[in-house]
């Protein structure tokens, strides 16, 4: 299985638009020690030839653009793109769809709750019905997104997106509304989770064994935005797990036989960003990779 990290940044990316946090100013000034990143999104094959997309970013020009195996091979036209999976109906994972608009046929797969998401969307039709086909999977239910290669997806505790935000939103509930993935070809398998509220007994038994764990490492402490001061949201309130204190996941799964231990999807306000940092030191010293854009793995 070939597996890319086309990028490994939360909404907004590295550094983000507006922001001067230090870590955005070092992206810009140090990229030595800052990597900038783009919006979070991996491509999956089983042979390298044919693909699967995991979440469309809002930057996936880019990512296809700096990925020489998404670039055509053939003809006029031509991708080696042949599904989409969404995760979520999060902006950061669905903007990009407007991107994949150029009469390029390909299959869109998401839970119901997901693509109802992007169906209540009108701007979304850009995608036209008889080129693009959108295929709602039920969870724990496996199915074949590209020869040879095997998902099932799977609730974890989350929320949904902020822009369907309402005053009945619970958050950490499972629904198919954030789901993690389970990808599978031959006896390899990748658990990719970008989006979690919370690490649970279920979770860790969904995921043991697994040949790599791509997971939710948005914040390091819950509060990171609020000592940046650059918000005023946890964490936990936008639907993610820190990776330390009460609860986190590095502990929480501490005790889980997981093969390669990947953060992904990482909050620009997030202090392993920096290479040099006693924060990166710490997270790595407990065997943990902090992700950036073009990592690739072969299972």
């Amino acid at each position: 299985m070939h597996v890319v990290i086309l990028g490994s940044a939360a909404g907004g990316g590295l550094p983000q638009w507006n922001c001067r946090c230090p870590i955005c100013s070092l992206a810009r000034t140090e990229s030595g020690r800052v990597k900038p990143r783009t919006q979070s999104s991996i491509a999956v094959s089983p042979d390298g030839e044919r693909w699967l997309l995991v979440n469309a970013s809002p930057d996936i020009r880019q990512q296809i653009s700096d990925t020489s195996v998404l670039h055509p091979r053939e003809g006029l036209r031509h991708s080696p793109i042949h599904a989409v999976l969404l995760t979520n109906g999060d902006v950061d994972h669905v903007a990009g769809l407007l991107t994949l608009r150029e009469g390029q046929p390909f299959t869109l797969y998401g839970t119901a709750g997901i693509l109802d998401s992007v169906n209540g969307n009108r701007v979304f039709d850009v995608m036209a019905a008889d080129v693009v086909r959108r295929e709602p999977i039920r969870l724990d239910y496996a199915f074949e997104p590209v020869p040879g290669l095997t998902v099932t997806l799977f609730a974890v505790p989350g929320k949904v997106p902020l822009w369907l935000e309402d005053e009945s939103m619970e958050i950490g509930a499972e629904t198919e509304t954030t789901v993690g993935a389970m990808i599978e070809s031959g006896p390899k398998r990748l658990a990719y989770i970008p989006g979690c509220a919370r690490v649970t007994d279920d979770l860790k038994a969904r995921i043991a064994g697994v040949d790599a764990l791509l997971f939710d490492g948005t914040v390091l402490h819950d509060d990171d935005m609020i000592r940046a001061g650059v918000g005023t949201k946890t964490g936990w309130r936008m639907g993610h797990v820190p990776m330390t204190g009460p609860g986190g996941s590095i502990e929480a799964l501490a005790d889980t036989d997981i093969g390669r231990r990947i953060f992904v999807h990482i909050n620009n306000t997030n202090p392993v960003l920096v290479e040099d940092s006693v924060e990166r030191d710490r997270v790595e010293s407990r065997n943990w990779t902090v992700a950036h854009d073009g990592l690739s793995l072969t299972l």
